[in-house]
């Protein structure tokens, strides 16, 4: 951190990060007072709070406001994600309209009893996240799945997306190949095995508590079960070679154009159309224009915040006056939380907190492996919460619903929140090195 961001006055300081103040009270609270997150596009109140971070970043031209702005929107990973983005909505738009996911929503259903189908879908969902690695490409591949199965049970469209978005946080949370595991693990300087075990005692109970909670609160659903034919099967393909490709470690950009392309070979056997393709694969990418949008406007609005030295800002006050080991971690997990507030990226959280929590927790011996899951869950938990971060855009494209209907059904990150809580205040206060 440098001097002129860690010496700004408490008025300074919260001019720096009164941008996500701005965008958080014209979405949120303004949706929340009308009774309708459909009133308030998410987008204006992006653009409203983009306006109002120009205006407060004194001392530079407007043309080098503009470039702050710019150079945040042009960054290498945001750019990355908006490759994923266009990729994902072909396959999505190619794979729905040949019955891809309609055949595989069929065979889940034939499979399994009505009363496992939403807790199946949940296994199943953190299973394939933990095996991938990656949250968004989770989101991507099943969110389409359970919305035909909340079509076809008479289910709540939310509430099985919103099972899939949760669920996608676990593997995120604790895979060994995911980028928060390796951006934490090397910044806090543990092996991935050891912050492995950490995450998984708070993990893993917020998983079977979830579970029990899907089981018991699911919605009733009829089911009429129908055959499956030789020909479901073969349309599953595009799926089953995007989740077995991701599996192995291929790149998702090439698991996304393996998809695109096996999707559009399995249509064009069956009879489809080659210009229809094509044209089903436009309106894909036009699917995810709104989202493109926003994501450029968040990065460049995240950009003036942290040039204002608002994330340097947020660092310096939690991490003052701190007293005890429960204080420490406790300040770890909020400063990270609310980094990953200001940048919409649980990565990019982790990255930039790093060193702060590194020596939080040199000086009160909490050990390298649970500042490690300290820094991974707490991101993971603000990220699945948020709705302008990329996986609740991104569901919400692909379901066509607000980012904000999910709220009331994501249980896992919300029991995951309590028991990070609880997991800290019942720790050890020694100064003996925290597990």
């Amino acid at each position: 951190m440098t001097q002129t961001h860690t010496s700004l006055s408490v008025g300074k300081g919260l001019l720096a990060i009164s941008p996500i103040i701005v965008f958080l009270v014209l979405y949120l609270v303004t949706s929340l007072i009308i009774g309708d997150f459909y009133k308030m596009p998410i987008s204006i109140a992006m653009f409203l709070a983009m306006v109002w971070a120009l205006t407060f970043l004194q001392g530079r031209s407007l043309t080098d406001r503009l470039n702050v702005l710019t150079r945040g929107a042009s960054e290498p990973n945001v750019i990355f994600m908006i490759w994923i983005f266009i990729l994902a909505g072909i396959f999505a738009a190619v794979a729905r309209y040949i019955g891809a996911v309609e055949a595989t929503v069929n065979l889940a259903i034939a499979s399994l009893h009505p009363s496992l189908i939403v807790p199946g879908l949940f296994l199943i969902t953190c299973f394939i996240s933990m095996a991938i690695g990656t949250s968004v490409g989770t989101v991507v591949a099943l969110t389409p799945i359970a919305v035909e199965m909340a079509a076809d049970t008479g289910g709540s469209v939310p509430y099985f997306v919103a099972i899939v978005l949760g669920g996608a946080f676990f593997g995120d949370n604790l895979s060994f190949i995911s980028d928060t595991t390796i951006a934490a693990t090397r910044t806090q300087g543990c092996n991935m095995k050891d912050k492995f075990m950490a995450n998984l005692r708070i993990v893993l109970p917020a998983a079977l508590l979830s579970l029990i909670v899907y089981c018991l609160n699911a919605p009733e659903i009829s089911i009429e079960v129908e055959n499956v034919e030789n020909k479901e099967i073969w349309l599953m393909v595009p799926y089953l070679i995007v989740i077995v490709s991701a599996i192995a470690g291929v790149n998702v950009v090439l698991v996304l154009i393996l998809g695109i392309f096996s999707a559009c070979l399995v249509g064009i056997c069956y009879g489809n159309d080659f210009l229809q393709l094509a044209f089903i694969s436009g309106e894909g990418v036009d699917s995810v224009g709104g989202l493109i949008i926003i994501t450029l406007m968040a990065a460049g609005l995240l950009a003036i915040i942290k040039e204002a030295g608002g994330i340097d800002f947020i660092l310096a006050v939690l991490s003052k006056n701190l007293n005890s080991s429960k204080g420490g971690q406790l300040v770890i997990s909020l400063i990270t939380g609310l980094v990953n507030l200001c940048t919409a990226n649980n990565t990019v959280a982790i990255l930039t907190v790093g060193s702060v929590a590194k020596d939080i927790s040199s000086r009160f011996a909490i050990s390298p492996k649970r500042s490690a899951s300290l820094l991974d869950t707490s991101s993971c938990i603000v990220q699945a919460l948020i709705p302008y971060g990329a996986q609740s855009l991104m569901a919400a494209s692909l379901s066509s619903l607000s980012p904000v209907e999910f709220w009331p059904y994501l249980f896992y990150p919300q029991i995951l929140a309590g028991i990070l809580l609880l997991t800290i205040l019942f720790s050890k206060g020694n100064k003996k090195e925290l597990d």
